[in-house]
């Protein structure tokens, strides 16, 4: 009976301390300090900012790529014809990168290819621009959000070690290491922040990349109408 109420305490205590070494995210964000707090709230203003650029271009993006398959099609029978004001219509009731390309050469014809070309380059520089607007945030984020983290681990440990300087090596070692392993908790953050900024960096340029192809590929199929005999 003796033998079972020592293991039953040992078991209580056992469970008392795993419940005391059990810290929730919040507690280690709050248990920071007011440096940690601050680096952490930057950091998730940073994911706020990131998830709202990469949403907004991959929705951007997806309208930029929708195009009839059979544009280019009705492109050239109406060139072919002679209705210029007819593809003129068809391209501005088309909105999409590559239609206004399109038009653009369109308004173009009869001039000399060379010119042609230009104004075609021209404007798929415009729409490239487009397509990338704010992407360069979401590098930034991806680059940065790990470096302010860090920062915060490193603020925080040079207080934990403040601390024990001041106290002539007379800290305890517990809140020590408490200190040290809550500061680094903003690092965790940064580099989570960091690395759904980068993916999600890469995959709005891959997307980016496809619709790019997609403009140059139109391009060089309407140059090529207009070099057919007629």
């Amino acid at each position: 009976m003796l033998l079972f109420q020592g293991l039953t305490q040992e078991a209580g205590i056992e469970e008392v301390l795993s419940e005391e070494k059990t810290l929730s995210v919040i507690d280690l964000i709050v248990n920071g300090g007011t440096g940690s707090i601050l680096i952490i709230s930057v950091l998730f203003v940073m994911l706020f900012v990131a998830l709202y650029i990469y949403f907004e271009r991959i929705f951007a993006i997806k309208a930029a790529s929708q195009i009839d398959s059979n544009f280019m099609n009705q492109i050239r029978d109406h060139i072919t014809n002679g209705k210029l004001e007819a593809a003129k219509l068809l391209c501005a009731q088309t909105d999409s990168p590559v239609a206004r390309l399109t038009a653009k050469g369109v308004s173009r014809i009869g001039k000399p290819l060379d010119d042609i070309n230009t104004a075609i380059e021209n404007a798929g520089t415009l729409e490239v621009y487009k397509l990338e607007k704010n992407v360069s945030v979401l590098a930034t984020v991806a680059g940065a959000a790990p470096m302010i983290g860090f920062l915060g681990t490193v603020i925080g440990m040079i207080l934990a070690f403040h601390e024990m300087a001041s106290s002539g090596g007379q800290a305890e070692m517990g809140l020590l290491a408490s200190g040290i392993y809550t500061a680094m908790t903003t690092t965790v953050a940064g580099l989570v922040v960091g690395i759904i900024a980068y993916i999600g960096y890469n995959h709005v340029v891959n997307r980016t990349d496809k619709v790019i192809h997609k403009m140059e590929a139109t391009a060089v199929e309407f140059l090529d109408l207009l070099n057919e005999p007629l």
